[in-house]
């Protein structure tokens, strides 16, 4: 346990600060570029072919129109195989193959211009598309029939050729291919939709929950602006100008750090320790030895991310309704360390405590403090995070929170 000495030299700190995040991230790119040396020739060989393998099937479906022509080949391929199979079972031979094939390239060929009628009707109402697909099904299928009936003397000699009614024998069979792959159509037209709505939706929740955290940062800052103008008025008056003079270099030093973070960003709770004793330093002006901060935090801890300047709200809420209005002031206990996978951390004070530990508003009513960080917890963190206030004994309060321990940030 080390006694947290808030005289540090303010430029010392920002400098101590700078250091740290230059460090952290320097420590994140030396382990990314490691290199791994457990890896066997085969598992390089396969790692390299899965590689070029996924590589392809991106480029290949990158696009519409690569889906819709793979698909298109694919198809009628299927299509292919499937009448040739069936001739093999039901007749034994093969002679039929070269009449399939020029089936299905005509196929092919047809559901291509049919594609164009249909893009004419992705925006027109169900019915209606509906209707055009039976439609567009029977007449494609007796094209395609006929066109198979027909062509039988050139690819099978010896064949007798169909007249008439007979030339669509096979329009049932067709159209029913013709349907199938009408219906794939629109389903995959639907289906791309259903996803480009469900990612406009996302964007935009992205949106609002990020002008949401922005909104509840940005409303910390007028809140301690009160109360340390308000302090810096107060030393005026007693014509403590030494004093107020160094109040105010301190804020400025804190304000400066406010303004390099965004209020969605995560960061080491040991850069999060440096900031809050940058707003210690203000505060140690007006209460000099009336604060006493104690810090215990595992090592492990100080490299765990967590939402910037989460903890200066509770502490001010701690000086507020702790350490000001008692005479001899009081002492602030911040510790945290790292168990299964989660950062535990601990605010506690030796205060009179809250009557109610469930209502979390500030007792001024402005809904600032501890409201105002459980909202920001739950915005980033959702249901994997937690935040439990506590009378302790003799006297005093704790705020006691848990998050994911981790050093990627989970914000992205």
């Amino acid at each position: 346990m080390v006694i947290f000495e808030t005289e540090n030299n303010t430029d010392e700190n920002e400098k101590m600060v700078g250091d740290n995040r230059r460090g952290y991230h320097n420590k994140k790119n030396l382990l990314a570029d490691i290199p791994h040396t457990n890896n066997t020739v085969s598992d390089m060989l396969f790692a390299d072919t899965r590689a070029r393998g996924t590589h392809l099937f991106d480029n290949l479906f990158r696009s519409k129109e690569r889906i819709f022509w793979a698909f298109q080949v694919f198809g009628w391929f299927g299509y292919l195989l499937v009448r040739v199979s069936n001739r093999m079972v039901t007749v034994g031979d093969v002679d039929a193959v070269p009449l399939y094939a020029a089936v299905a390239v005509f196929g092919f060929i047809l559901t291509s211009y049919l594609r164009l009628f249909y893009r004419r009707l992705k925006e027109r109402p169900f019915p209606v598309i509906l209707l055009a697909i039976l439609i567009g099904s029977a007449v494609c299928g007796a094209i395609l029939s006929a066109f198979a009936t027909t062509s039988i003397p050139f690819f099978m000699p010896g064949e007798e050729s169909y007249k008439g009614l007979q030339r669509l024998g096979n329009a049932m069979f067709e159209s029913t291919v013709i349907f199938a792959w009408s219906v794939i159509y629109f389903g995959h037209h639907y289906y791309k939709s259903f996803l480009e709505q469900k990612q406009q939706v996302l964007k935009a929740t992205a949106m609002a929950h990020q002008a949401q955290l922005k909104m509840l940062r940005y409303q910390l800052n007028p809140h301690f602006l009160f109360n340390t103008l308000n302090a810096i008025s107060t030393l005026v008056l007693e014509k403590s100008g030494k004093d107020a003079n160094r109040m105010l270099t301190k804020l400025s030093s804190f304000l400066r750090y406010t303004l390099v973070n965004e209020p969605t960003q995560l960061v080491p709770l040991q850069q999060e320790l440096h900031a809050l004793n940058l707003y210690l330093d203000i505060e140690k002006v007006r209460f000099q030895e009336r604060l006493v901060i104690e810090f215990d935090i595992q090592e492990k801890a100080k490299l765990a991310l967590v939402p910037s300047l989460i903890l200066q709200p509770l502490i001010e809420n701690v000086i507020k309704y702790a350490i000001a209005p008692s005479i001899d002031g009081g002492m602030i206990m911040i510790c945290a360390k790292v168990e299964n996978k989660r950062l535990l951390i601990g605010l506690t004070d030796n205060g009179p405590g809250m009557d109610d530990v469930k209502n979390t508003h500030s007792k001024s009513g402005s809904g600032v403090g501890l409201a105002n960080t459980k909202e920001r917890l739950a915005q980033i963190y959702g249901e994997k995070h937690s935040l439990v206030l506590k009378n302790m004994e003799p006297t005093g309060l704790g705020v006691f929170i848990e998050l994911p321990f981790d050093l990627e940030n989970i914000a992205q």
